[in-house]
């Protein structure tokens, strides 16, 4: 604030009064989907929105209600308890608390690295994924049945459809409407905005409040018409007015443990997906985040949301990216937007009482949609397959079994394939490139290679998962190249070696030793020099340490054939 300038402020309040409108009707949506009362996404807008604003290092991310944390709440407190019960509440407060804690814990720790687990192929399996339980789940509402909690789609698809006898038509009228306008609001509300003002930006803040204008439309609609006296329309009903209380989670210690793993994967997913959205709108600024700083304040967001009625936030891909087009400068614009909801939640809560269900659920399944990335899927099929079926079968996880066992699943095999990779190292033959001093492999260059010298660049670190594979195949690329006299070894490639490595590079140099074929190594790096230096390696080593291949190369063919040597110092000279 001691640098906040007074021009900053008009840019903070337009995108807040934004910012605010949009949060309410998305706020009670997610809610519904989280199986919680419409106030608790309201509540969860307002403390974890402040201390987000004072803590966190973003000057965009806006942080609150989020349809994947909605579903993670959903697909966890649904197994201990009946959706909007008192008892789901109290789950869901420990939920937050315990997703808070545990993003204290990283910090602590300074584990926020821990996060890199989640590669971009197991984030976007896991956002698709989300996306269709999340548009499944809300058939319910469109065709005006009784919520539910979506475990597996096929299987409500299948319940949905079981239940046409009930389907009510209004409702499906209504939600379908409502999709539409959302659909013509956010790709021509411009056009509709240039009839006023002809200069108005495709970007422009206005045309985001497709949300707030399909719940005012679809209130006004069941309100004039009493939809939902005559037609059973279901709607948000009765919200209590005033600001939300003080509240301690259950201490029920199994409960609690019970708690822990989903919570921790609620708490890295939520962490990630604001540490992504963050970044990208630090980018355009040339900024950057602090993830340590990050860790700190989502950590106070979620721990304020178990005390305050709310449930699990992240930072909003939608609301930071309106935060970010209505010209929000600072966090001051989240503040602002939390000023919007505390009215809201003191004087305007008795005109949500006639919003259709429907019509939230045509808000969240557009809201969803724009996240879906199958174009992602088919890039990495072509660039990196591993990727690709890290995707799906992080995508099939979260969508036939659990969000969380979808997650690990993928994570897993993502470590697998790289444990995989790197225990069957790319190991090339490299010869000297013409008269240059550069050496490549053999394989794919025109290379000059000397029968009674063998240069090998290693393409990997040495550790116990490709020991055995790289000592197997210098093994055989000795006994192929007869008569051979000296072996050198490139490191250009190696940054780290552990002690089964170190133990066959032993093995190695004493089978060189039987052999008389001296061992040596090139292009040592720094932190594996300080490791050869703290063990008896170079005590054993028969050859030499040189500082470049080329180098090592000369002095060798020195050793084997000076008068070619000789000839290669004169060609050297006339190309200079």
């Amino acid at each position: 604030m001691r640098f906040y300038r007074r021009s900053d402020f008009n840019h903070d309040l337009t995108a807040g009064l934004v910012l605010g409108v949009i949060t309410i009707p998305q706020a009670i949506a997610y809610a519904f989907l989280a199986g919680l009362p419409p106030q608790a996404g309201l509540y969860a807008s307002l403390v974890p929105m402040l201390l987000y604003a004072i803590f966190g290092s973003s000057r965009k991310l806006v942080v609150g209600p989020v349809a994947i944390a909605a579903l993670m709440v959903a697909a966890t407190v649904s197994e201990h308890a009946r959706p909007f019960s008192d008892d789901y509440l109290g789950i869901t407060a420990i939920l937050c608390l315990q997703a808070g804690i545990f993003l204290w814990i990283l910090r602590l720790t300074k584990m926020g690295g821990v996060v890199n687990l989640l590669s971009h192929p197991v984030i976007s399996g896991f956002v698709n994924a989300a996306a269709l339980l999340i548009i499944v789940s809300q058939l319910n509402a469109i065709t005006g049945l009784s919520q539910s909690i979506s475990v597996n789609p096929f299987i409500d698809l299948y319940s949905v459809y079981l239940q046409r006898p009930d389907w009510n038509l209004v409702a499906i009228f209504l939600g379908l409407l409502s999709l539409a306008l959302l659909w013509v609001l956010n790709n021509y509300s411009h056009f509709l905005l240039r009839l006023f003002k002809p200069d108005i930006a495709a970007q422009h803040p206005l045309t985001n409040l497709g949300p707030l204008v399909v719940a005012v439309f679809a209130t006004l609609v069941v309100f004039v018409f009493s939809l939902d006296a005559r037609w059973e329309l279901t709607t948000v009903g009765f919200i209590p007015e005033g600001l939300p209380k003080f509240n301690i989670p259950p201490a029920d210690i199994s409960l609690w443990l019970a708690l822990a793993p989903s919570s921790a994967m609620i708490a890295l997913v939520s962490y990630v997906e604001s540490y992504s959205i963050g970044s990208t709108l630090a980018t355009r600024e040339n900024t950057r985040l602090n993830p340590h700083q990050e860790l700190i304040a989502l950590g106070a967001a979620n721990i304020s949301a178990a005390f305050t009625g709310g449930y699990p936030v992240a930072g909003s891909f939608s609301r930071s990216s309106v935060n970010y087009s209505a010209g929000g400068k600072t966090p001051v614009s989240s503040i602002i937007c939390a000023f919007v909801i505390v009215i809201a939640l003191l004087w305007l809560t008795p005109l949500f009482a006639y919003l259709p269900h429907a019509a939230l659920a045509a808000i969240i399944v557009v809201s969803v949609l724009g996240v879906v990335d199958i174009s992602g899927l088919r890039n990495q099929m072509k660039f990196y397959r591993h990727d690709a079926y890290v995707h799906i079968v992080t995508f099939l996880g979260v969508v036939f079994i659990s969000v969380e066992s979808g997650i690990l699943m993928g994570v897993l095999l993502s470590i697998g394939f790289f444990v995989r990779r790197s225990s069957r190292p790319h190991i090339a033959i490299v010869g000297r490139i013409g008269s240059s001093n550069h050496f490549r492999s053999t394989k794919r260059h025109q290379v000059e290679t000397f029968d009674l010298i063998a240069a090998i660049r290693i393409d990997e670190n040495l550790y116990f998962a490709n020991a055995n594979q790289i000592e197997n195949r210098l093994n055989k690329i000795i006994a192929h190249k007869k008569g051979m006299r000296h072996l050198l070894i490139v490191f250009s490639s190696i940054s780290f070696i552990d002690t089964t490595g170190l133990e066959m590079l032993m093995r190695v140099c004493q089978t060189l030793d039987t052999l008389n074929i001296k061992l040596h190594l090139s292009e040592v790096k720094g932190p594996v020099m300080d490791q050869l230096e703290n063990s008896n390696f170079l005590d054993t080593l028969s050859g030499t340490l040189y500082f470049s291949t080329d180098q090592a190369m000369s002095e060798l063919q020195k050793e084997i054939d000076p008068f070619r040597v000789k000839q290669h110092e004169i060609d050297l000279g006339q190309g200079s």
